[in-house]
């Protein structure tokens, strides 16, 4: 099975930056439209990107400061059963090293590629609302 993998640096304290992955708050600055949940051990996230997209996520990790993660419940085929992980380590500045995957993919399915650009864009949005304050608008997020 395939998995999207990204690592990289943001200028931010990882308490900071667990908020940001791990809460509906952190999470509609930089990925979805609306979201519910709470980071504890399987509890359930309403991911929500639109009308036509109102998925559902188990927490199958949890450990505040360190690592969360959702494995996808309920969404389009490919995505279900696909675990979205963030690791956290602090950097020696004061910042926060960050390991993404997304783990589990069934093939490496046009929507597979698709998806590999669309979280490179929206985690690089991430780092942008830690490090400058930026939300960008729903809409707008894969073109800025």
């Amino acid at each position: 099975m395939p998995d999207i993998l990204h690592d990289f640096p943001i200028s931010a304290p990882v308490s900071r930056v667990f908020e940001a992955v791990s809460t509906p708050g952190g999470l509609d600055r930089w990925w979805t439209l609306t979201s519910t949940g709470e980071p504890r051990q399987d509890q359930v996230f309403r991911l929500g990107f639109g009308p036509e997209f109102d998925w559902r996520a188990r927490v199958s990790r949890c450990e505040a400061d360190r690592c969360f993660e959702l494995e996808i419940t309920e969404a389009g085929p490919d995505w279900v059963g696909t675990r979205v992980s963030f690791d956290l380590q602090p950097a020696e500045n004061g910042g926060t090293q960050v390991r993404f995957a997304h783990r589990g993919w069934p093939t490496e399915s046009d929507h597979y590629r698709t998806s590999s650009f669309c979280w490179a864009m929206y985690l690089r949005l991430l780092g942008r609302s830690l490090e400058l304050g930026e939300v960008v608008p729903y809409d707008d997020r894969l073109r800025a």
